[in-house]
């Protein structure tokens, strides 16, 4: 699992998706043997399909970089077969020589993208290291879903029931944006002034 100068950015970009709003499920993608590679390309790869809506079955090994889907992929749109294993290490970049040496900025990053549910399984099994820790069996729908299980096709109907909610909520808002800034239009000039992010809808 690289880590390189480009992790920065790529953080950057997971923290804005994890608050972006969702567009409805169309499609599951199938990871069944990800064996990991550059944080950054992952962080990418897995923020746009955040952004796509699609779901997500885990149905092999998700090893390395691989396990980042866990902690950017909303757990509602998350299953996991019983084929499914997860591989958790310390991130790593190469050294002059191109030998592996272990990134404690890379494996902070890491840490602070897993839920704390999945933190908590990594310190009782001995903790982010050189070592690779495997997740699977019945200890992976512990955290994890089953694929087909009822309670996870409850948590895609709430999951979805929240979506419709969130687009009427934004329908409403655009309409009384819009009566507002034709109400403005017509008594003058219309002011627009910068806002606290914190202000923001998302």
């Amino acid at each position: 699992m690289w880590f390189r100068s480009t992790l920065l950015c790529a953080v950057a970009v997971a923290s804005m998706v994890t608050s972006a709003m969702t567009s409805p499920a169309s499609a599951t993608m199938r990871i069944a043997e990800d064996r990991g590679g550059q944080i950054g390309h992952y962080l990418q790869a897995f923020a746009m399909l955040r952004s796509s809506g699609e779901n997500v079955m885990i149905d092999g090994n998700c090893l390395s970089a691989c396990t980042l889907v866990l902690g950017l992929i909303p757990r509602a749109r998350i299953c996991a077969t019983s084929r499914a294993r997860f591989g958790f290490h310390a991130a790593w970049m190469p050294d002059a020589d191109g030998a592996p040496v272990t990134s404690k900025l890379g494996t902070e990053a890491l840490w602070n993208i897993y839920p704390s549910d999945v933190r908590r399984w990594i310190n009782r099994n001995g903790g982010l290291s050189r070592k690779m820790i495997y997740l699977q069996g019945h200890a992976v729908h512990a955290l994890v879903p089953e694929c087909g299980s009822r309670r996870n096709e409850t948590r895609r109907a709430d999951a979805e029931t929240k979506r419709k909610s969130e687009r009427r909520a934004d329908r409403r808002f655009e309409r009384q944006v819009s009566k507002r800034v034709a109400s403005s239009t017509t008594r003058g000039a219309v002011r627009y002034s910068a806002i606290s992010t914190a202000n923001d809808r998302r």
